[in-house]
């Protein structure tokens, strides 16, 4: 299974074009045509998405990427956690950030004396 924040970039796209193309999708999430393959791939295998053939395009390869119930639930999830890593990561960012703020004003307040 793909990490959270690739199974939750992939299901958000799905969600809002479920007409991307593979090559679509690897551009929009800035990776390989074969890793999306694989993200697909991992998310068909656990019912999170269905792929629909379109027998009657012109395009024989021509898919889209249904989210089923269980994806749904799961993007919901999934979004929740990604969420909660983020804000983790801010609050640490904010805590080095205001420890430069104070190492900075101890030095310029040395070098002003």
């Amino acid at each position: 299974m793909p990490s959270d924040e690739y199974s939750y970039r992939v299901l958000k796209l799905l969600s809002q074009n479920p007409h991307l193309s593979q090559r679509e999708l690897a551009k929009e999430l800035g990776i390989s045509l074969g890793k999306v393959n694989y993200c697909l791939k991992a998310l068909i295998e656990v019912g999170l998405i269905k792929a629909k053939n379109f027998k009657s395009s012109r395009n024989k390869q021509a898919y889209a990427y249904l989210l089923t119930p269980k994806g749904i639930e799961e993007k919901t999830r999934i979004t929740l956690r990604f969420l909660n890593s983020k804000v983790a990561e801010f609050q640490v960012l904010q805590a080095e950030i205001e420890d430069l703020r104070r190492e900075v004003d101890g030095t310029v307040e040395s070098l002003s004396k």
